[in-house]
């Protein structure tokens, strides 16, 4: 039977060009963690959406001079289409503003009210006179008052990554004309009581495996006594309506509905391809099923409490997150990625200058797992010409060429292994062990190093063998070590597919593989490389060379 296994990222929000930061935070390991699951047989449903509600999209809709729907029309269009092109393979990527949506968002919302989870509370809200209205969230900017950053939101700061309200902000200022005649008054909202759940979410979290330390240990530390209540309404048009009385006019906080919208992109999935939704998400009907959720860390909060704790409060048989992986942060040349401030590079940019499985690799290899990375063009440029050009794509090139012209484009047989082919076959199996391990463990940089070993491995096994130097005195000789070089090319090229799959694709059919879907993950090793299948016919074929990197292709972008 079959592992079943719900896979989710963060959603990426509808407005603003995304960057690499926000590609290996979660969109990216997601991804490669699905391609992975379905190659080992799992049962894979990988969903996200776009996040459209809240003060970004409104500013960005202002901006931009479109209602709101429409401009999340266009931008939710515009990211399908570069995620397409980046190869992330979801099997439904949704939105955040559907009717499923709105309807679990309020469902929500009115089982946690019957439980008594929900406080209505008068706030003091930020009240602009030059534009009649109150300025929630990101409408406010100001100087962070832990880190002086001048120019913080009034959700978060960037430069420091803490959240914020914006009554904390100094010298506050509307986003949208400068205001500085800021007034405090009272406002009505509703609140999410986190702190009557927090013995529950501690429980709940006692009961997970598997999470990266820092996540625990930031979920732990929310998870405090004083654990705050979350304000869970926003004085904006743009969003889930609260359906209760005296609060017309006011919508859910964006960060109360966007995490639902994994659940009401799974129920719109279900729907298209008519299954039960229930199969994923709802108590015994899951079975044995997992849930993992990828996520950057400055997401960690709302995904390891607020979330949980909606799920948990609401009194129904929701499944929670079994693990969730989260991410730290890529920089950029030393700084910080902001699509806010034009800083980093776009991967639409990334996308026009070099293929999508150039950048998937490095960004794989490098993920900023246990801690920051730095994408900087000089070690893009090394890294990639090395690995992919230099150690694989120089590989796969020279034997595939070779058994084309010694062996008349087939894949020879015959000749029996020696001691080097049985010791490089059990090493194989060892390093392919490796990797799946690694894969199931989601330790993404350690797949990536071992699968960079294992083909390093074959072009030692190449150059120590030299068929080209065997064809004339030992033909037979030749055609072992092309067939078994062949073979692993095959190998490493599978175990590669989940990170790189137009390259592994494009490889594994160059030394006469055929790939439909997900191709399957190497079983036994040992028997393979070693087993010349003799009577199967299987031709080579061309394999495109890699071409190397320069900085100015980075530059170009």
């Amino acid at each position: 039977m079959s592992h079943r296994i719900l896979i989710t990222s963060a959603l990426p929000y509808v407005s603003g060009a995304k960057h690499l930061g926000n590609l290996v935070g979660s969109l990216l390991p997601a991804d490669v963690h699905a391609r992975f699951h379905r190659q080992i047989g799992s049962e894979v449903l990988f969903v996200c959406a776009t996040d459209e509600h809240g003060t970004p999209t409104e500013l960005a809709a202002a901006q931009a001079g479109l209602a709101p729907r429409a401009f999340c029309d266009g931008e939710h269009a515009r990211q399908a289409a570069i995620y397409r092109r980046f190869g992330l393979s979801f099997d439904h990527f949704g939105r955040s503003s559907a009717p499923s949506n709105h309807a679990l968002t309020q469902h929500f919302y009115r089982r946690l009210d019957e439980a008594g989870l929900i406080a209505e509370r008068s706030v003091p809200q930020i009240w602009s006179p030059t534009d009649n209205r109150y300025l929630p969230d990101r409408y406010v900017r100001g100087t962070c008052p832990h880190c002086g950053d001048p120019d913080a939101r009034g959700d978060q700061c960037e430069a420091c990554g803490t959240l914020l309200d914006p009554v904390e902000l100094i010298a506050p200022r509307s986003a949208l004309s400068g205001d500085t005649r800021l007034e405090l008054r009272e406002s009505r909202h509703l609140f999410l009581r986190q702190s009557a759940l927090r013995e529950r979410l501690n429980d709940w979290l006692d009961t997970r495996s598997g999470w990266p330390p820092f996540v625990v240990s930031l979920a732990r530390s929310w998870l405090t006594a004083d654990l705050k209540d979350r304000c869970i309404t926003r004085d904006l048009s743009w969003g889930v309506p609260v359906p209760r009385p005296g609060f017309e006019g006011k919508v859910f906080y964006v960060w109360f509905d966007a995490p639902i919208a994994y659940i009401a992109a799974t129920q719109d999935w279900a729907a298209d391809q008519g299954r039960d939704w229930r199969d994923w998400w709802w108590g015994e009907s899951a079975g044995t099923g997992r849930i993992v959720q990828f996520l950057g860390k400055d997401n960690v909060p709302f995904h390891t409490v607020s979330f949980p704790a909606t799920l948990i409060g609401s009194g129904e048989p929701w499944r929670t997150a079994d693990v969730i992986k989260g991410l730290h942060w890529l920089t950029h040349e030393g700084g910080k990625f902001s699509t806010s401030r034009g800083r980093g590079l776009s991967c639409e940019a990334a996308l026009d200058a070099l293929p999508a499985d150039l950048w998937r690799w490095w960004l794989i290899a490098n993920a900023p797992e246990g801690a920051d990375a730095d994408f900087r063009a000089e070690r893009f440029v090394a890294d990639v010409s090395k690995d992919l050009a230099d150690v694989f794509g120089n590989l796969v090139q020279r034997v595939a060429r070779f058994a084309a012209t010694a062996f008349d484009g087939e894949v020879p047989t015959g000749a029996e292994p020696g001691p080097a082919e049985r010791s490089l076959a059990a090493e194989a199996a060892s390093q392919v062990a490796a990797i799946r391990a690694h894969h199931e463990a989601r330790e993404f940089r350690r797949a990536a190093a071992e699968t960079r070993a294992l083909w390093a491995r074959a072009n030692a096994y190449v150059q120590a063998a030299a068929p080209w130097s065997e064809l004339r005195h030992d033909r037979a000789r030749a055609a072992l070590v092309t067939r078994v070089a062949l073979d692993l090319i095959a190998i490493g090229a599978t175990v590669a597919w989940s990170i790189v799959p137009s390259l592994a694709a494009s490889a594994i059919s160059a030394v006469g593989g055929e790939v439909a879907g997900a191709p399957e993950w190497p079983g036994d090793v040992e028997r393979r490389i070693l087993d010349d299948r003799g009577g199967e016919t299987r031709r080579v074929g061309l394999f495109a060379p890699i071409t190397k990197v320069r900085v100015e292709d980075i530059g170009a972008a």
